[in-house]
């Protein structure tokens, strides 16, 4: 179990992340701005932080090289975006952050980016400069500014050439909440297929909140790694 703390000002997201990342056995602590992040890290020791770049008080850049001024860069940082140019995450990068993620966060990729924090942050204390990777499932994650260019494009290409998965007849001699999960579960895959595993976007088809839409994904045993395209 790993002590994780998450800053975002959006409380969806934070409440996605948290409920994910206790799913996975670590602790969570949160905060929705950088002043709470502060009083976070002086009060609490964490094995990764997931820093949102956009705030309203103080961007998550200017909060990343505070740290790292103050020697309080002492934990992998992962930065999250979904507006952020490949310059902002170069100069994350320069600053100390480990790794950087493009949003809408999928489930696969917020994973396999804490998977590999958590194994820099104990192979060493501090993370290296100039070593980030934009995280993409099924991708390798190679360091430095070519692997950003290389990872986005796979990921444009991956989500255009990506289409939805093909579901037969229903067996309709079931009982009702049989034949109502079985049909759920084909429309949830259907939709995650046609959005290349976007939670964002399959939540914004179907109509429900993120959180509810992992609750039920889970519920329904979807499988959301297979309905990913690398």
């Amino acid at each position: 179990m790993a002590n994780i703390l998450v800053v975002d000002d959006e409380l969806g997201i934070r409440d996605l992340l948290s409920e994910i990342l206790n799913d996975e056995g670590h602790s969570v602590d949160l905060a929705e701005n950088a002043t709470q992040a502060r009083a976070a890290r002086l009060s609490s020791s964490y094995d990764l932080v997931l820093l949102d770049i956009w705030m309203p008080d103080t961007d998550g850049v200017s909060l990343l090289k505070e740290w790292a001024a103050l020697g309080q860069l002492t934990m992998p940082v992962i930065m999250m975006s979904g507006h952020a140019t490949i310059d902002t995450a170069v100069e994350s990068t320069r600053i100390g952050a480990f790794s950087f993620l493009e949003k809408p966060i999928t489930l696969q990729k917020l994973l396999k980016a804490v998977e590999q924090g958590l194994a820099r942050s104990t192979a060493q204390a501090a993370p290296a400069a100039g070593q980030v990777a934009v995280v993409e499932a099924g991708s390798p994650v190679l360091p430095g500014v070519e692997s950003i260019h290389h990872n986005l494009a796979s990921s444009g290409r991956a989500m255009a050439q990506a289409g939805p998965e093909q579901h037969q007849g229903f067996d309709l001699d079931r009982p009702l909440r049989e034949a109502r999960d079985g049909f759920e579960k084909a429309y949830f895959e259907f939709h995650l297929a046609r959005e290349g595993g976007s939670m964002t976007r399959v939540a914004e088809k179907t109509g429900l909140e993120r959180t509810h839409l992992y609750r039920k994904l889970r519920q329904l045993g979807v499988d959301l790694g297979r309905n990913k395209r690398g």
